[in-house]
């Protein structure tokens, strides 16, 4: 089905729905869009393709290893014990030096 045709299609029903007013009463309307801000940051020729990653469930390792820390530096906080303490720094040195020379490739 050509572009244009398609096109057509989607604003005639578009417009139906309207006449129709399904589009009266939505939440948030009139208010701007939430959460859109991550994608307009991004580099405009960069977004399809980490469009189709997030929605796919693909979380970049340098993603997964700050949560990883942060999560640890919570445990660390949360911990009485000065053993465990030093243990969970001990993993959080580890994977922040994985995680700094993961960001060094990049560069």
């Amino acid at each position: 089905m050509p572009l244009d045709l398609f096109e057509r299609i989607a604003e005639e029903r578009i417009q139906e729905a309207m006449g129709r007013g399904e589009f009266e009463n939505l939440a948030g309307m009139g208010e701007p869009l939430r959460g859109l801000e991550g994608y307009f940051a991004t580099p405009e020729h960069l977004r399809v393709g980490y469009s189709m990653l997030k929605s796919s469930g693909f979380v970049p390792e340098e993603v997964s290893l700050r949560k990883e820390i942060e999560l640890l530096r919570e445990r660390v906080r949360a911990s009485r014990d000065g053993a465990e303490r030093r243990q969970l720094g001990a993993e959080i040195q580890n994977l922040q030096l994985k995680y700094d020379l993961l960001v060094e490739r990049y560069r």
